[in-house]
């Protein structure tokens, strides 16, 4: 009895400072050939996914498109998606074809015909949140949704020890505080567990229009604790390449 009341305080506080639980991300990402095919995907996203999201326990879905996608050749549509785990969001198809709702709205999407798709190619990233920042955050913008740019970066690493290597620096080295200093606005900071360029980490960073990213990047490079940080050779060598794409939300999307 004794024993049991001196580990009880223990136990509680173990309890209190528990690490928060991490969330997993999907973002889905779908390519498209003209204009019809955009219009089909927007109903599809605005009137069957997220209420079918939503009904399923998912607060928030951001939805983006490439600056200058009206133009592309290849135009796409960036849907993410949070869920409490890697298995909840791989069933997600699954989960949605039990929702008769979904499947009514979303006839369009699901019965299209072979010669006529939605579509031309569908890709899917899985991620989990990095300790540094275990849950997302909306965006705080004020300025108008067709002003802003979502930047999405994605970085990979020539092998997965110096990949962790890069994860660290995020962590440990506190990369994700720095940009949280300089006002990043940051949506999430994940670990790609399943994708097509592997190993890489993504976040997404965001700003009222293109000058004030300009000006947040123009203060980061100058920044004395990121220069430190860039500084320490345990960190050389960590990224063999970097993908940036910069976004916009689409005028239905709640991120």
């Amino acid at each position: 009895m004794g024993l049991a009341l001196f580990l009880l305080p223990c136990l509680l506080q173990a309890a209190h400072y528990a690490p928060p639980k991490k969330e997993f991300y999907s973002i889905l990402i779908y390519h498209l050939k003209d204009a019809e095919q955009e219009t089909r995907m927007d109903s599809y996203l605005k009137d069957a996914l997220i209420p079918a999201l939503h009904k399923a326990g998912t607060a928030h879905v951001g939805v983006f498109k490439p600056v200058g996608n009206d133009t592309a050749a290849d135009r796409r549509v960036y849907v993410f998606i949070p869920g409490n785990s890697a298995e909840q969001l791989l069933q997600l198809p699954r989960t949605l074809l039990q929702n008769t709702t979904y499947v009514n709205a979303a006839k369009d999407f699901i019965d299209a015909a072979w010669d006529k798709p939605t579509y031309t190619r569908q890709e899917t990233i899985i991620l989990e949140a990095f300790p540094g920042m275990t849950k997302m955050a909306l965006p705080d913008l004020k300025g108008p949704k067709s002003e802003r740019i979502y930047e999405l970066r994605s970085y990979e690493s020539p092998t997965d020890k110096l990949y962790r290597n890069k994860v660290d620096m995020f962590n440990k080295g506190d990369e994700v505080g720095i940009f949280k200093r300089l006002g990043f606005n940051a949506v999430f900071y994940a670990d790609v567990l399943s994708g097509s360029h592997m190993p890489n980490l993504m976040y997404m960073t965001t700003f009222e229009n293109k000058a004030s990213r300009d000006e947040h990047w123009k203060a980061f490079s100058a920044d004395a604790q990121w220069k430190a940080l860039l500084a320490k050779p345990e960190y050389n060598h960590n990224v063999s390449k970097t993908q940036i794409m910069f976004l916009q939300p689409a005028e239905y999307s709640e991120i």
